[in-house]
């Protein structure tokens, strides 16, 4: 071997074979660099995972064949060796052959697919219905028939976000609550949205479902495997569109039924602090948790908005207006025709009266304003 050839062997290989070396490091880098899709861990994702490599062996095999027969008709066939090229016109043969052989191809890959779409659109036999809602940008997720709803949303600290932190594992993939399910059950789910298109989606649940505003989309989930699963919005959906993580938290089933039994207790017992009257000192400590958590991502932490696009909160008309009854119907019902989201159907009374209370005595705003849950319930009721 030469010189330049032993030089350049070592220099192709030296970095493969000291990857190799390490068993643990060659495995993270296969799956750093994995191309293929996840086989998944519903019946509807194992399917589609097969009919994926179903399609691409059989493209492996005729770029094979056909690549095989052009190299070789090159080879056997070059002007060096004297070959002259022949003159036919309408083989009747070659005409059958190359048309049927595509038409089987085309059917055997057709029998699967069409199996597998019946079954992605059968929603029917669930035994559990949740009404998925897409907002700008979060996710609600409600329990039809169990009155349980909630909010998920980003849960990445903001230092991480502003890289004054290191990120975390799961950045941008943490979110406040996650949607949970209990294991081998029919999950059907009801997509739809109140502002913009969103999707929702789910790798490992082959689940993708566009989430559009004034109508219902149906798609479903039976998950074999216990465990944390991770997706997010799969549609530019705005700004905050790459801070829209779905996490799905699958459970024994034994496990889901306290969750949601612990759930409804939650629920029962924020009714209960409806009646309740907090202090200002409470309703400040809760507003501020809960504006950093749903509002700050439009207004800023510090309340200084982005000037042209989201308002400031601090000094505005209707933080510090004298009609609180103005601030209770922005928070409550959003503003038409602008980014402004109705809160009133996602957050509490009690989220609500702490956040507008915060939002009126943070900053320097200093109204002295206090509401109470009371307040918001009445307000909603139209009192």
């Amino acid at each position: 071997m030469s010189r330049r050839a032993t030089m350049l062997f070592a220099l192709v290989l030296a970095p493969v074979m000291s990857l190799a070396l390490s068993g643990k490091v060659l495995a993270e880098e296969a799956q750093r660099w994995a191309v293929n899709m996840p086989r998944g861990v519903t019946p509807v994702s194992n399917a589609i995972y097969d009919i994926h490599m179903i399609v691409f062996w059989i493209c492996v095999v005729i770029g094979v064949v056909v690549f095989g027969v052009m190299f070789y008709s090159m080879y056997a066939h070059r002007k060096s060796r004297g070959a002259v090229a022949a003159n036919f016109h309408e083989n009747t043969t070659a005409e059958v052959v190359w048309t049927v052989i595509p038409a089987l191809i085309l059917i055997v890959m057709a029998i699967p697919a069409t199996s597998t779409l019946l079954d992605v659109y059968d929603t029917s036999e669930a035994e559990i219905d949740i009404k998925v809602t897409g907002y700008q940008w979060k996710w609600q997720y409600e329990y039809l028939g169990e009155d349980v709803a909630y909010v998920s949303e980003l849960a990445t600290p903001e230092s991480e976000i502003y890289n004054t932190a290191p990120k975390g594992q799961y950045y941008l993939q943490e979110v406040s609550e996650p949607l949970v399910l209990p294991v081998k059950t029919k999950v059907r789910f009801l997509i739809t949205a109140k502002d913009v298109i969103h999707s929702w989606w789910v790798p490992d649940f082959g689940v993708k479902r566009d989430a559009i505003p004034g109508y219902v989309n149906e798609t479903w989930a039976y998950v074999n495997e216990p465990g944390v699963y991770r997706g997010e919005c799969a549609e530019l959906c705005g700004k905050g569109h790459p801070f829209m993580p779905i996490v799905v938290n699958v459970l024994e089933k034994e496990a889901y039924n306290s969750w949601l039994a612990e759930k409804k207790t939650e629920v029962a017992a924020i009714r209960e602090l409806t009646k309740k009257t907090f202090t200002k000192d409470e309703l400040m400590a809760q507003g501020e948790e809960a504006y950093n958590r749903s509002c700050s991502g439009c207004h800023m932490v510090n309340g200084e908005g982005i000037p042209g696009v989201f308002p400031s909160m601090i000094g505005s008309t209707v933080t510090t207006g004298d009609t609180i009854n103005k601030h209770l119907d922005v928070v409550v019902n959003g503003v038409a025709g602008s980014a402004m989201q109705a809160f009133g159907g996602q957050l509490s009374e009690v989220d609500l009266a702490a956040i507008i209370t915060y939002e009126r005595n943070a900053w320097g705003n200093d109204t002295g304003d206090v509401v109470q849950p009371i307040d918001v319930l009445k307000f909603k009721q139209g009192q």
